[in-house]
């Protein structure tokens, strides 16, 4: 971040984006990263870890719904479900949205995170932190894992930075093997995998190595503003096929079952079926089959 009104993201080492700071809430360095936040004029409230834009008050709907909602209602009976990184807690909000859900584990590396984002961005997390459902740990989410029963999870929902420092091992061949062990049978694991038109290798790279441990894999996009670059994608995997090809009809019942038809800003049934409709440029990324 630069010394003057404008915030930089050091994302790229060649392209990026700038914020107009209107003012400074915190910075601070935890033993895992350094944690911006400050107050921009369009985009609301921003938090960068390590220069790298995380969220912001103005878009973040769009990512936190699109990585909770998809999941959750591709699956269909989601009780259990684990997210790892996320300590925004807007994730967690939309997880316990459903009230179909009976049990949320969000785990957290950084808590300082967590500590910044309730006192700065309290409207993402809003209540869900005092929800009898959830159960906040600050703790190692490979470790976490690595130790939890086998198939005791129906979703995995990792919201972890891009594939490096603290956020790589979570892209790692063995993070992969134990998700594929909690998830219970018709389980699902999401992960973002970045802007494929900068960062096309992620979304190769990630998917093979999901394809090693689950039979079917796919991605589907998002459209976030503040992810510069053109569309997100999030990967989702699982050991049985169909997820991507809900009907929108099925998606609507199951999401006022749910409780949040209605009640989404980006998140509709056509949308989500719609997401999985990749362009060669994203598809080809992907492996075959």
């Amino acid at each position: 971040m630069t010394a003057d009104l404008w915030a930089n993201e050091s994302l790229y080492p060649d392209w990026g984006q700038r914020f107009r700071v209107v003012r400074e809430c915190a910075r601070v360095r935890s033993p895992f990263q350094e944690i911006v936040i400050f107050d921009s004029e369009r985009f609301g409230r921003v938090m960068l870890l390590d220069g790298v834009v995380q969220i912001t008050e103005a878009d973040e709907f769009v990512y936190q719904e699109m990585l909770a909602h998809v999941p959750l209602l591709a699956h269909g009976e989601a009780k259990r479900v684990l997210i790892i990184g996320a300590g925004d807690g807007g994730v967690l909000r939309r997880v316990l949205a459903h009230r179909t859900v009976a049990k949320a584990v969000m785990v957290e590396i950084d808590g300082e995170v967590i500590h910044l984002c309730r006192q700065f961005l309290p409207a993402v997390g809003g209540d869900a932190w005092n929800d009898p459902r959830a159960e906040v740990i600050v703790g190692d989410g490979i470790d976490y894992v690595a130790k939890a029963p086998s198939a005791s999870f129906d979703v995995v929902i990792v919201d972890s930075t891009d594939p490096a420092g603290v956020g790589e091992v979570l892209f790692s061949d063995a993070f992969y093997a134990d998700a594929a062990r909690v998830l219970a049978p018709g389980g699902l694991i999401v992960n973002q995998c970045g802007v494929p038109f900068l960062q096309g290798q992620e979304l190769r790279e990630t998917s093979a190595r999901r394809a090693r441990f689950f039979a079917h894999i796919g991605a589907y996009v998002a459209a976030v503003p503040s992810y510069v670059g053109g569309f997100m994608t999030l990967g989702l995997a699982s050991a049985t096929p169909g997820f991507d090809r809900v009907p929108a009809a099925t998606l609507r019942a199951r999401a006022e079952a749910a409780g949040i038809l209605g009640a989404t800003r980006y998140w509709t049934p056509e949308v989500q079926q719609a997401s999985f409709a990749l362009p060669p440029c994203i598809a080809e990324l992907l492996p075959p089959g």
